[in-house]
This record gives structure tokens, sequence and C-alpha cells, in this order.
């Protein structure tokens, strides 16, 4: 895709299938409304997380009257947002996730806008029928913005070419997540950030500094953290941190896509021998169905009877348990790039598997990839990662995760990225 190439205000319309997740949007719609752009959010209605900070945000939000789901209402649920967005007449309306996409492209067919698609996670398109479906439907997207290199990759086989699937992580605000973010400025201190001023390119966890592993402010938190988990200092923490999202027929063979069962198992071979070890699980089931697959998890692997595991829920704030942990385990059968830019730009290595765009987070330098679905091979992993804490070697590892993430994951950046793509579409169609 080429640089903006559109001087005016641009009407732009971003479309999303959840009021409560997708948090993920906000340092794009920060970036558009910063051009001076017009933004307006449509997003299904009542007052969820995503509803109520967009418009703490003063950013304009528009109620869905399509609720994303099929059945017998789904003719009017469409031919009502046709009627929205023709009234809101965007220049390009911009859509996340692919139920969102499905029903943009449903909704809009003739209607004089752009369409551009951007793809948070490609592992629907491990489903043969989803990929015939998008072999075809893809068409009607001027622009693909793929979340991670693997996902331009799967449009690429299903034949978008190059200018149309252009790559743009949704990536992690590091300067939120950051080791020393609970620190206070302390009187004198120059203000955050890299040559170019930009805060969120400051990297303050090198070594000897207040952020890095080892630093007062770093050191400080974890054990705080660690004291309210009861694992001593001396402890291994592994920690995971996803949402458990209910099985998909259609995708993973109806496994949970974040890997879980994969994770629990090798960790069991892992503990046996290695004792002083814990394992920390942050997340909630996604919604009722996610919930009750949870507690499935639970109980076949026995995690409430097991002192070496740990699962916490209702967690606003993950920051403390990146600082606590040392080192983030990543297993999903298929995602983006998922919990491993968190834990990187907060210092902590990762092993993820190599399912999507997992592997494009870490170097020899600041993890391990594993094969996905491999329980052996993950259980290996954690040894590798074990055998450096007792070394002393995770910091620098932490230290090279971070200074990855500050240069390619930055979501401040990486929104800029997004901007631009929206601009040259509104110029030249993306064609």
């Amino acid at each position: 895709m080429s640089p903006p190439s559109t001087s005016h205000r641009l009407r732009v319309a971003v479309l999303l299938k959840t009021n409560t997740g997708g948090r993920w949007i906000l340092p794009q719609v920060d970036e558009l409304r910063g051009r001076g752009h017009d933004v307006v959010v449509i997003l299904p209605a009542g007052d969820g997380r995503l509803t109520g900070e967009l418009r703490r945000r003063g950013v304009r939000v528009a109620e869905s009257p399509f609720d994303f789901r099929v059945g017998p209402g789904l003719p009017a649920g469409l031919l009502g947002l046709r009627r929205l967005i023709r009234r809101l007449a965007p220049d390009v309306l911009h859509y996340h996730l692919l139920a969102s996409a499905f029903a943009a492209r449903a909704a809009t067919v003739g209607l004089p806008l752009r369409r551009v698609h951007m793809v948070a996670g490609p592992a629907y398109l491990e489903s043969r029928v989803i990929r015939l479906v998008e072999r075809l439907l893809w068409r009607l997207d001027d622009a693909i913005v793929c979340g991670c290199r693997h996902a331009s990759n799967r449009y690429g086989a299903l034949g978008c070419p190059p200018h149309r699937r252009p790559v743009a992580t949704y990536g992690v605000n590091t300067e939120r997540f950051r080791p020393d973010w609970a620190a206070a400025p302390r009187p004198g201190d120059a203000p955050p950030g890299g040559p170019d001023g930009h805060p969120a390119l400051a990297d303050r966890g090198g070594p000897g500094g207040p952020g890095g592993p080892g630093g007062p402010a770093h050191a400080e938190a974890r054990a705080k953290a660690r004291a309210e988990l009861g694992v001593a200092d001396d402890v291994f923490l592994a920690v995971m941190v996803a949402y458990v999202y209910p099985p998909r027929r259609l995708v993973n063979r109806g496994r949970g896509i974040k890997g879980h069962d994969v994770l629990l198992p090798a960790w069991r071979r892992f503990r046996a021998a290695h004792p002083k070890a814990h394992l920390l699980i942050i997340g909630d089931g996604w919604g009722d169905a996610g919930e009750t697959y949870r507690r499935r998890l639970l109980d076949r692997f026995g995690v409430a009877g097991d002192p070496g595991i740990t699962w916490l829920t209702g967690v606003d704030d993950v920051r403390p348990w990146y600082a606590a942990a040392d080192v983030s385990v990543s297993p999903s059968l298929g995602e983006s790039h998922g919990a491993a830019v968190e834990a990187g730009a907060m210092a902590v290595p990762s092993i993820v598997s190599d399912a999507g765009g997992l592997p494009e987070t870490v170097d020899e330098h600041s993890g391990w990839i594993v094969p996905a679905d491999d329980v052996p091979a993950l259980a290996d992993a954690i040894r590798l990662a074990y055998r450096d804490f007792a070394a002393g070697r995770l910091p620098g590892r932490g230290r090279a995760a971070r200074s990855l993430m500050v240069r390619r994951f930055d979501s401040r950046r990486s929104a800029a990225v997004v901007a631009d793509v929206l601009e040259s579409v509104a110029a030249t169609g993306g064609r």
C-alpha cells in the first residue's frame, strides 16, 4: 500500500462486533482523529467497556441495528445496518473481526464507499469452508490490513495481490506496558521519549535502569505481586494470559483456540521434575460458553487441587502479574500475536507456538518457539526457560524482548500505518 495521498478530511466509520473487547482499535481511532478525520464507531447496543472508553475520549458511537448473529432477524438486521451506514455516509468503512467483515460486505453492496478489512487473528483461515468463502469475498475489500505476516501470506494464497494485503500489527502500548510502569516520576526527570519525542518509543527497560529486570521499580512490583500469590522470589513462575474462548466446530476440530489443554499437561510433565515452580493462568471465559469450557478445563486437569497452579479471573490490570513472572507462555493453536507482545513489552521472555503470527513475536535472544499442539515439545521449552532462570539468564532475554517490542510492535507506530492505508484507499481505491 502506498503512502497517504489524500489531504482532505475523511469520514471514517469503524465497525466492530463487540462493545466489550476490541480495545486495540483505540490507538487507531486516536491516530485518525489526530490527523483531523471524522471518526464514528459502530458497535452493538449496550454499555460495554469499549463503548464507555470511546465515549470518555469524546468519540462518537453509533449503535448497530444488527447484532452479528445468524438467525431469523438476519435480513432485517443487515438492512438496518445498511441504512445506518448510508446515513453516516463514510468515505471509508473500516471493519475488524470476521463477523464484522461478513456484515459490512453484505450491508454495503453498491454503496459509494471504500472498504478496509483488518484481520485481528487469522485462525478462521484454518477452516477449509471459510477459506473457500473468503477466496471470493476478499475481492469486496479495497484493502485487507493484516495484523501479522502470517495472515497476509494466507490471503496471498487465496489470490489477494500484495498491494491489497499490507501488514500492520495491532501491537502494544509500550509506554503503558513497561517494567517500571508503577514507578512515580521523580522531580527533574525528563519526559519519556525517543529521539523523535514519541513517548511510546522510550525504552526504559535497559540494564541498570529503573525499569529493567532487577531495577528497583521492577523488583518492588515483582515482590508485591509474588507476595499476593504466596510465591517466593526463588520460585520459577510461568504465566499464561488469555481469555478462554469456547471451542468452534469449524476450527481446530472443536477445541479451544488458546491452547490451555496443551499447557496444562505440559506443565504437569515439567513440574514432576521441578517442584519449585508455579504456573499462573489469568483469564475469564469469553461469554457463557467460554466460562463453561473454562470450568471443564479446571475439572479435567484437576487445577483446583494442584498447589502448583493458580488461575485468576476478573483481572483488570495484568501488569503486576507480568512483573511477577519469569516467562510467559502462549501455546495457541492459532492467532496473531496474542499476549506475547504485552509480555515482551514488560521485559518478560516468551515461549510461543508456531501457530499464526506468534513466531513473529520472539527471536533467538528473547524466547522460544515450539510446534503447536505438541505437549512434549512445550514441556521441553519450559525446561529450557527454567535452566536459564536457574543460571540467571532470563533477565537478559527479557531486555531483548522489550527491545523487540519497542522496535517492531509499538501500537501507536502501527496505528500510523493503518491511518496511512485508509488515507491511501480513500484516494486511490487501493487498486
